[in-house]
């Protein structure tokens, strides 16, 4: 019996400062299992795996020649069109490229008539912790990122982009107050950071200000 070509996909970087989002599309050539047992440890949400184990992974992936597709957004283009169509748009670009029976896409995302592919296409809330395609694709995501994010440390190394991969780390918020931003951060994201984080700190330092926020 033919087995069904199940394509996951999944992201990474949206909800970071700076950056590109880059997402992943993956087809398996084997099941859950074989992967796990060759990598020594349960394949899992990539959120629960520490950067080599996500290598290895991925390393596994290629050496059994699993079918990857990666698709990579600038941030120039995230600060023209908003995270929200990158999100979109990214996926979009991945399910155009693929064959497959049936394209799971982690969370709820509605991602519109794509020509012939429509009715293939899944979303699934908490798919990247439970369906084996979508935690692969998740974690072919996350290591392609993470290694764009270390170049880009080279040229911006006070951000500490290798360590916090663009994301709003309260090191890199302050970095930012201090230094301004570079050509690599989401604008509107920095902006509400910087005010979360004033606000948090004034909260803090003053709670009785906050008193007339009580119910």
């Amino acid at each position: 019996m033919k087995l069904r070509r199940i394509c996951g996909l999944d992201e990474a970087g949206r909800g970071a400062l700076a950056g590109q989002l880059v997402a992943a599309a993956i087809i398996l050539p084997c099941s859950d299992k074989t992967i796990s047992k060759k990598a020594g440890f349960k394949l899992r949400d990539g959120k629960l795996l520490n950067p080599n184990q996500r290598k290895k992974i991925y390393s596994i992936l290629k050496e059994l020649n699993a079918e990857i597709s990666v698709e990579v957004i600038s941030t120039r283009c995230i600060n023209n069109h908003g995270i929200g169509w990158a999100n979109r748009e990214i996926f979009r670009r991945l399910i155009k490229k693929i064959n497959a029976y049936q394209c799971i896409v982690d969370g709820n995302l509605k991602l519109g008539r794509i020509a012939g592919k429509t009715h293939k296409i899944k979303s699934v809330v908490d798919a990247d912790a439970t369906i084996p395609e979508v935690i692969a694709a998740g974690i072919v995501a996350k290591v392609e990122r993470d290694h764009i994010m270390h170049e880009l440390h080279k040229l911006f190394p006070e951000f500490g982009w290798e360590n916090n991969a663009g994301y709003g780390t309260r090191s890199h918020i302050l970095t930012i107050q201090k230094n301004n931003i570079s050509r690599f951060h989401r604008g509107i994201y920095v902006t509400t950071a910087i005010k979360n984080s004033f606000d948090r700190s004034m909260e803090a330092t003053h709670p009785e200000d906050q008193s007339h926020l009580v119910d």
